[in-house]
């Protein structure tokens, strides 16, 4: 299944683009999103970690990502 990811912060920067069209398999969870993303795209090795939004609501590893989805990478921040 096809999904727009949405990239905010560092992650664009290190990508280059603030989307990308990525392809998943069907049932594919959270957690197997993201090691599939950090090996498609190992720029994003140099995060120490990312949250995952789902249609706009942040989701547990655990979640199944359905199709038509709109995933969000939501990088750590700082602030003072």
């Amino acid at each position: 299944m096809n999904i727009t990811v949405l990239l905010f912060g560092i992650a664009t920067d290190l990508i280059g683009s603030s989307s990308l069209e990525v392809t998943l398999p069907i049932n594919c969870s959270v957690s197997h999103f993201k090691e599939l993303l950090v090996k498609q795209h190992t720029e994003l090795k140099s995060m120490s970690s990312f949250a995952v939004a789902i249609n706009e609501s942040y989701a547990k590893d655990d979640i199944i990502i359905k199709e038509n989805s709109i995933i969000a990478i939501i990088p750590p921040v700082s602030g003072g």
